[in-house]
């Protein structure tokens, strides 16, 4: 284990904010949170699990002990007459990982394809994109408990996934909760991917990308490296590389209204873009919203929305935390005048 002192974490987060860790230890394995937590200089700190670090917003250096997160590899562990079963460390990147699953025959990832981040942080969140999400291909997860050092395995069922929610987003608020933030570092992800695969396209964008190529919708399955290559070019033509413009990604959540009140939104609003959810609410597209609210392109220093995204904020330059959060807060309070909808922000703010 190699103790690093006042590390640059302007590399290590995709906001590319400048910032730095007081005392930083990289995780590669399970021994070395154990060691972590045998040392009596660090074993009683407070601790910040660090990914690839793209959906946070740092807005100061950290005090807590970061404990950056390397593990790697990945592989098929196991078969079912229905499913393969992939594991893959925690530290490997996201896209990377779908990329090797394509490209292996393992499909079912290939619409969460450019999503920034690593695969340990995407059951935290509960990823998704284009009408498939973390849960639907989520098999278990090896994490180890950073107060007791204790290893555990847990299911989709006990990770309680929501709409970019999990366990891991909780505090336990009392004796006998299940909540896990700050108290698990996850160092391997299970996924269970279909044999008997079938795409899922109906999202507008892909529909409308079948059709640039004269393809028809109705009457065309395409293989899934095809879907992914068309994810691949719909997210590149409309949200930034953050290795060339700072940005965690989807800023904010896409809210969900009950059936009456987005009836009653479009009456006021007729092109409001909105998708019908099995449970009878509606989800309402929040960067549709923001533009609507005439926030693309505007600025808070040299934080700013994004001009081909309005759900994108970006760093223009050496934006800080709190310029970000001072647009986020802002482009909030203007959604809630318009519409009477509260957004809420993906990032964790650090």
């Amino acid at each position: 284990m190699f103790i690093e002192k006042n590390v640059a974490l302007e590399p290590l987060n995709t906001f590319h904010i400048v910032a730095k860790a007081q005392t930083l230890v990289r995780i590669g394995a399970v021994n070395d949170v154990l060691a972590v937590l045998a040392n009596p200089e660090l074993a009683d700190q407070p601790k910040f699990v660090l990914g690839g670090g793209s959906n946070i917003v740092i807005t100061g250096d950290i005090k807590p002990l970061v404990l950056k997160v390397v593990i790697t590899g990945k592989h098929l562990v196991s078969e079912t007459d229905k499913h393969w079963i992939i594991e893959a460390g925690a530290g490997e990147n996201w896209h990377d990982f779908v990329t090797w699953c394509v490209y292996s025959g393992y499909h079912g990832l290939e619409n969460m394809a450019l999503i920034p981040g690593s695969v340990g942080a995407s059951p935290v969140q509960n990823i998704g994109a284009y009408g498939v999400e973390l849960q639907d291909r989520f098999h278990e997860l090896d994490a180890i408990n950073l107060e007791t050092g204790e290893t555990f395995t847990l299911n989709a069922a006990q990770c309680a996934f929501g709409y970019r929610d999990s366990v891991f987003k909780h505090v336990a608020a009392r004796a006998g909760d299940f909540g896990l933030s700050g108290k698990a570092l996850i160092t391997h992800v299970r996924f269970a991917l279909p044999k008997d695969w079938k795409p899922v396209l109906g999202y507008a964008d892909i529909e409308k990308k079948m059709l640039e190529i004269g393809l028809e919708p109705a009457n065309y399955l395409p293989e899934p490296l095809q879907i992914y290559e068309w994810i691949c070019s719909i997210r590149s033509a409309k949200l930034p590389d953050p290795n060339v413009i700072g940005n965690a990604g989807s800023f904010f959540k896409n809210p969900t209204v009950s059936a009456e009140q987005c009836a009653d939104i479009i009456q006021r609003e007729p092109k409001i873009v909105h998708y019908h959810l099995d449970d009878g609410t509606v989800k309402l597209a929040a960067g549709w919203l923001i533009d609507a609210c005439g926030w693309k392109g505007k600025s808070v220093g040299n934080a700013a929305v994004y001009e081909k995204q309005a759900l994108v904020i970006v760093n223009r330059g050496q934006a800080t935390g709190g310029q970000v959060m001072t647009l986020a807060k802002a482009i909030q309070t203007s959604v809630y005048e318009r519409f009477g909808i509260r957004l809420e922000p993906e990032p964790v703010v650090v």
